[in-house]
């Protein structure tokens, strides 16, 4: 990132081109490259919920405040609405991310009562009035399946069928391999892990799946639920070669001690 920013400097230098605020008629057709570089932010911020990273310190929070500014100067568009939402339903649960010794906690595991009740209730109302503008799209779709997670707190259960039709939406307007995976576990969730299996087995020959590790830890904890050891163990293998995070490899080496002959 460095070097880009150091070639970008260069390249403004040597072709002179003047830096100016652009006029608000302008803006709508920037939005998107905004929106993008904003959830980029975000999600360089994400996989350090304590904070402790210095070079990832303070990024969501600056996301959510640049989201807040697009909000801002752009109230009608529903996209930049839609990314807040989903920024702040994720947020909302940076808390509960870990434990109280630092493992990692998925999600499905996570106590509703550790999530930020102020920024759920915030992200359903930017979420709602999102959606009151008419013009629906990938940031508004991704909050709405955080909105069906968030829905927990309240119901004490997760509502799979809502999720699925959420993502079969999303995948049809990004044709996103990581939407599909999200989809693929889903569909498991709603018709069993034979079916989110299969679905897998769909991506298996794309190549952008290869060094991406969620499809391999949703394939070996698939694999495991179908009784399929020596495929579960090779995929949590391959899941936690790719994993960065030592708390989620820690959490994945657990995992795979479940089917290993020797973990009793």
């Amino acid at each position: 990132m460095g070097q880009r920013l150091v070639r970008a400097k260069r390249r403004i230098r040597d072709t002179g081109i003047p830096f100016r605020l652009p006029e608000r008629a302008d803006l709508p057709e920037r939005l998107d490259a905004v929106l993008e570089a904003i959830y980029a932010a975000f999600g360089a911020g994400w996989p350090d919920p304590g904070g402790l990273d210095a070079r990832r310190q303070g990024l969501l929070d600056e996301a959510v405040w640049l989201g807040r500014v697009v909000v801002e100067l752009l109230p009608e568009e529903p996209e930049g609405l839609g990314l807040l939402a989903l920024m702040l339903y994720a947020g909302a649960r940076r808390k509960a991310r870990r434990n109280a010794e630092g493992d990692y906690v998925p999600l499905s595991e996570q106590n509703p009562a550790l999530w930020d009740a102020a920024a759920i209730d915030e992200a359903e109302r930017v979420l709602q009035r999102a959606s009151s503008l008419g013009r629906m799209g990938r940031f508004q779709l991704e909050a709405a399946v955080q909105s069906a997670h968030a829905a927990r707190r309240t119901s004490g259960r997760t509502d799979w069928g809502a999720i699925l039709e959420l993502y079969d939406g999303l995948l049809q307007l990004t044709r996103s391999p990581v939407v599909a995976v999200n989809r693929a576990v889903a569909l498991s969730e709603t018709a069993g892990p034979a079916a989110g299996l299969a679905a897998l087995d769909g991506l298996a020959q794309d190549p952008r799946l290869v060094a991406y590790q969620p499809y391999w830890a949703a394939r070996a904890e698939l694999l495991a639920r179908l009784g399929r050891r020596a495929s579960a163990d090779a995929a949590y293998a391959q899941a936690i070669l790719l994993e960065p995070d030592s708390a989620v490899r820690r959490f994945l080496e657990q995992r795979r001690s479940r089917i290993r002959p020797n973990s009793a």
